[in-house]
């Protein structure tokens, strides 16, 4: 695994600053301050990739949508297969917030 090579205080503390922000606000400000426009974008296209993915999505809608080429939807189903299962965590966890939200209204 590609992060175990990066552990150590550094690291630590980067997360730990990540989980510090509080709202969608900081999140983007902090986002803003820390990467490029395009590492933004490369970022927000690999989750829009997995969660259609995670939805089934063919490969041929995911490229129209999310302007993915196939070598990148590739490399994100494995990561979304064969990786941390972070990304099933987050959609699981972002669709029963808005199974929650819904509910609610």
């Amino acid at each position: 695994m590609l992060i175990d090579e990066l552990q150590g205080k550094a690291l630590n503390d980067f997360i730990q600053g990540i989980l510090s922000l509080q709202t969608k606000e900081e999140c983007l400000a902090f986002f803003d301050d820390l990467c490029t426009v395009n590492e933004i974008k490369t970022m927000v296209q690999r989750f829009q990739v997995a969660n259609m993915l995670y939805n089934n999505h063919t490969y041929s809608e995911i490229e129209d949508v999310a302007i993915a080429s196939s070598a990148t939807i590739s490399r994100v189903k494995r990561s979304l297969n064969h990786g941390n299962h972070s990304y099933k965590v987050i959609f699981e966890r972002m669709n029963k917030n808005q199974s929650t939200k819904d509910q609610e209204d």
